[in-house]
C-alpha cells in the first residue's frame, strides 16, 4: 500500500463575504516561508478558527517543522496557480528540495486565512507504457462511462470484449493516493494492464478515476472521510453500473482490489452481497501502523547510507506511535501522515480478514513474494482465516513485486521507475478464475 503519496496536515473550509486581506498566491507563499523557516507560532496564526483547532500549534511544531526539515534546502519554488472552488482559492506551488520533489497546496478563504493546508505528491514524469502482448485491442472496444451521480461523481472506463452473449464483468478498485484510472504507478499502468489484458480473454472490466484525484479540493474540506468515501462508496456504484450494461451478465460481477482496493474489499462485498466474488491482489491483514513501519524501517535498510535516526524516520515513528495509541483506545488530533482522525478510528474498527471469513462468496488471493509493501506475512493472514474454505484459493509468485511485476532479488521503489508492465501468468489466472465461476 503506498501510504506517502500526499501528507495531508488538515482541512477545513469556512465562509465569509469579507475581502480578501492578501491575495491567495501572497498569503500561500508567506504559508511556505514560514514552512521553510520553521516558524510554527506564524504559521498557526495564519490559521482560520477550524484550522487552528484541526492543526494546533504543538503539532505544527512537534510533526509537521521537523519533516518539512528532513526534506531538505529548497533548489527550487515554482509559480504558483490558483483554483476557485467555491468560496475558496486553493493555491498550488511546485516546490523541489533536496531530498524531495512535491507540491503544497494551501486553501485560502475570502478573509485571506488558511482554510487547508496540504503536501502533495510532485507532478509524475511523462509514462512511457506499452501495451503488453497479452493486450489484443482487436478483442475489446472501450468506451466512458460516469460512477455515481451529483457532486461526488467519476469518469470511468468500460472495455469490453468482443464477444457473442453475456460476459463475466469485474471492477478494478485501486490502492491508495489519488489513483486515475488506470493505477499509474510511476512508469506503470496496473489497472490498464488488467482491463485489457482480461477484456481479451472474454471479461469485461469498468475502472475509473479515483473520488481523492477527481474531487481531492473538495475532500479537504470534508472531516469525516474515511474509507467508504475513499473507496468503498464508488466500487458498489460501479458493481452497479456494470451490472446494466447489455454485454455483461449481472450475475457474474466480480470486484478486484490491489493494495488499498484489496485491503477494502470485503466490506465492498459486505455492502454489495449480490457481488459473485471478489480478487484480492497484494492485500493487507495486518493494520496499517504496523505497514508503514515495516516499510520505512526496510527503505532506511536499503537506501545508501541511510540513516537509522534520520529526521524523517523518527517523524514516522511518531506517526506510527499515534496510530498504535489510536487502536488501543486513546485519541488523536488533526491528522496523522496524510490521514484525518474520522479516518484512522475508521480503519482501527476494521478487521479485513474477519470480514472476508463471514463472507459467502468465492475468493482468489494473490500475492508477488518479493512484495515489500504487503509481504508474505499478510498473505499468511489470509490463510489463516480463510483455511479450509473450498470456495477461496490461493497463489503467490516468487519472481513479482508489489505491482505484480517481474524481478530478482530484493524489490526497491526504482522498479516502479522503469517501464514495465503486469506479469502475464497474473493476467491468465484472474480470468481463468472468473471464467470459472457460473
Amino acid at each position: 500500500m503506498r501510504v506517502f503519496v500526499s501528507l495531508l496536515l488538515s482541512s477545513a473550509a469556512v465562509f465569509s463575504v469579507q475581502a480578501p486581506a492578501v491575495s491567495p498566491e501572497a498569503r500561500a507563499r508567506e504559508v511556505l516561508d514560514r514552512l521553510l523557516a520553521g516558524d510554527a507560532a506564524g504559521l498557526h496564526a495564519l490559521f482560520d478558527d477550524k484550522m487552528k483547532k484541526a492543526l494546533p500549534a504543538d503539532v505544527l511544531e512537534k510533526q509537521v517543522m521537523p519533516q518539512v526539515r528532513a526534506w531538505g534546502e529548497p533548489k527550487n519554488i515554482g509559480e504558483p496557480r490558483v483554483e476557485a472552488a467555491g468560496e475558496i482559492s486553493v493555491v498550488w506551488i511546485p516546490l523541489q528540495l533536496t531530498a524531495r520533489s512535491l507540491n503544497l497546496q494551501v486553501s485560502v478563504n475570502r478573509a485571506g486565512a488558511v482554510a487547508g493546508l496540504f503536501f502533495r505528491a510532485a507532478d509524475p514524469p511523462k509514462v512511457n507504457w506499452q501495451r503488453p502482448p497479452y493486450s489484443k485491442p482487436e478483442a475489446f472496444t472501450e468506451r466512458e462511462v460516469w460512477i455515481g451521480e451529483g457532486e461526488w461523481k467519476v469518469p470511468g472506463a468500460l472495455t469490453v470484449p468482443q464477444a457473442k452473449g453475456k460476459v463475466p464483468g469485474v471492477v478494478l478498485v485501486h490502492g491508495s493516493g489519488p489513483q486515475d484510472r488506470d493505477e499509474t504507478v510511476g512508469q506503470f499502468k496496473v489497472f490498464r494492464d488488467l482491463a485489457e489484458g482480461l477484456a481479451s480473454r472474454g471479461v469485461a472490466v469498468l475502472r475509473y478515476d479515483k473520488r481523492t484525484k477527481v474531487h481531492a479540493v473538495r475532500l479537504a474540506a470534508e472531516p469525516k472521510f474515511t474509507l467508504h468515501e475513499e473507496t468503498v462508496e464508488d466500487a458498489v456504484l460501479a458493481a452497479a453500473v456494470l451490472r446494466r450494461q447489455p454485454e455483461v451478465d449481472p450475475k457474474r460481477v466480480f470486484i478486484v482490489g490491489h493494495s488499498l482496493g484489496g485491503f477494502a474489499a470485503p466490506r465492498i462485498a459486505k455492502a454489495d452481497p449480490q457481488l459473485a466474488g471478489l480478487v484480492l491482489l497484494a492485500a493487507n491483514t495486518r493494520p496499517l501502523e504496523e505497514l508503514i513501519a515495516e516499510q520505512t524501517e526496510y527503505l532506511v535498510s536499503i537506501a545508501p547510507g541511510g540513516a537509522k535516526d534520520s529526521p524523517q524516520l523518527q517523524e514516522t515513528r511518531r506517526a506510527v506511535e499515534q496510530m498504535r495509541k489510536l487502536r488501543a483506545g486513546g485519541t488523536v488530533e488533526g491528522s496523522v501522515m496524510g490521514m484525518p482522525a474520522a479516518y484512522l478510528t475508521d480503519l482501527v474498527k476494521y478487521d479485513p480478514a474477519a470480514e472476508a471469513k463471514a463472507l459467502k462468496m468465492p475468493m482468489l488471493i494473490l500475492q508477488g513474494e518479493r512484495d515489500y509493501q504487503v509481504t508474505m506475512e499478510d498473505f499468511a493472514g489470509w490463510k489463516k482465516a480463510l483455511a479450509g474454505r473450498k470456495d477461496v484459493t490461493f497463489k503467490s509468485y516468487p519472481d513479482l513485486n508489489h505491482l505484480f511485476a517481474t524481478g530478482k532479488g530484493k524489490s526497491r521503489p526504482v522498479e516502479y521507475t522503469r517501464p514495465g508492465n503486469v506479469a502475464p501468468e497474473v493476467v491468465d489466472d484472474i480470468a481463468r478464475w472468473i471464467q470459472a465461476r457460473r
